[in-house]
């Protein structure tokens, strides 16, 4: 790289760094002033050979592979997320970190957060994955990182204890090897999938229970191997609509499909924000509460045709109730400025008022005992772990593990 090309990199860098920092604070977020030093110092762009440098530093998350159907495997996460996850994993110099889903960028950085006292042990199921994280790694001036082609289900059992482990894969359990490889004091941050919602939570360990502390908004790619665990699509017109839906669910599809096409019925809950406000506590309060709980998506084709009208088009809460669904509205203006809306509620099928006035209560029961408190809070435990030993809250029995989710 000539000089000119490693300046324009480092102003790129830097660039992303304070556009990671105003994004953060407008959420009332700080950063690590460790995590931020690493960021402006690692060469992103060494771990995304053939973009251009202008792409290696926006704020996306460049696909890597897809696999045989064209489903993204492997891409390199979008330097705001990974900004936030350094930053709740809270490394310390000497610290040993366990890497689960490899890239090599953000094991670069681990390496220096860790310092000349530490170890990185960075894993991936597919060797391709693995062969690039090495050559760039070297490439960069780590090649000291260890990369291994492991399943991330079991870990590295031979480099344990990790101080620190961070996955960087959808991940929909948590594995005992996880836990068992986790020193006594240690953290897990680990995009988790619960009721159909994924959040990069921070775990501390308390013996083999993992107990939450802070927690962000986040989406990665879906683990693959013995952990992979897909969620259930039913389509309410084709390929433009449909709910995403956990998969213990059995919705009556042609039902729900027979509802859209019945006239919208509408709620109006009087509960507000100001326009750029985060809602993603708001869609993991009614994930909590609600057993029938579910993601509309939608094409902006179904959206202009005026099929359904969401609050995101990409992953807007839902619920069902037999043959009738609700969703959350396209919220409405409330000045004349337009900078506060109300939430609101659409729903279709022969319960659709119904359906809709019980999601617009939700709205307002947790805008009234939540919006302003300390969020939820996730316990981890053993799956053998008997009812009258788990905290009280809304359990989700998973294949290793039963979570409770409570709301202090």
């Amino acid at each position: 790289m000539t000089s000119d090309s490693a300046s324009d990199a480092a102003a790129l860098r830097n660039q992303m760094v304070d556009t990671i920092l105003e994004s953060r604070a407008a959420l009332n977020r700080s950063l690590s002033g460790h995590v931020e030093a690493v960021m402006r110092k690692v060469p992103r762009h060494a771990f995304l050979p053939g973009l251009a440098l202008k792409d290696a530093y926006a704020q996306d998350a460049p696909v890597m592979k897809r696999d045989d159907d064209g489903v993204v495997i492997s891409s390199v996460t979008a330097p705001k997320i990974m900004a936030g996850m350094l930053h709740q994993l809270d490394i310390e110099p000497g610290h040993r970190v366990l890497e689960i889903g490899s890239g090599g960028y953000n094991a670069a950085m681990l390496r220096e957060l860790v310092g000349p006292d530490g170890e990185v042990t960075t894993i991936d199921i597919d060797q391709d994955v693995i062969n690039r994280a090495r050559t760039c790694l070297a490439t960069a001036g780590y090649a000291d990182v260890r990369a291994l082609c492991a399943d991330g289900e079991v870990g590295a059992k031979e480099y344990a204890p990790f101080d620190r482990i961070i996955v960087t894969v959808d991940s929909w359990d948590i594995p005992p090897a996880w836990v068992e490889q986790l020193a006594e004091d240690g953290r897990l941050v680990v995009p988790f999938r619960v009721l159909g919602l994924t959040r990069s939570i921070a775990f501390e360990r308390t013996r083999d229970r993992l107990v939450s502390g802070s927690y962000e908004l986040c989406g990665f790619v879906p683990m693959q191997g013995a952990g992979a665990r897909g969620l259930k699509v039913v389509r309410l017109q084709e390929k433009d609509v449909y709910l995403r839906v956990d998969r213990k669910h059995d919705f009556d599809a042609e039902s729900l499909r027979a509802a859209l096409k019945q006239p919208r019925v509408e709620a109006w809950s009087g509960v507000t924000a100001r326009r750029g406000e985060l809602m993603d506590e708001q869609d993991l309060w009614l994930a909590t509460v609600e057993d029938e709980f579910c993601i509309l998506k939608a094409t902006q084709e179904a959206i202009a045709q005026g099929l359904v009208h969401p609050s995101w088009r990409v992953a807007t809460p839902a619920l069902v109730q037999g043959g009738s669904f609700a969703y959350r509205a396209f919220p409405r203006a409330v000045d004349e400025k337009q900078t506060t809306f109300e939430f609101g509620v659409y729903a279709h099928g022969p319960d659709a008022e119904e359906v809709a006035n019980r999601f617009a209560e939700h709205l307002r029961v947790w805008d009234r005992d939540h919006r302003q408190g300390p969020g939820a809070r996730f316990e981890v435990y053993p799956a053998d772990t008997p009812d009258d030993h788990l905290t009280q809250g809304r359990v989700v029995n998973k294949r290793h593990t039963r979570v409770t989710i409570s709301w202090p």
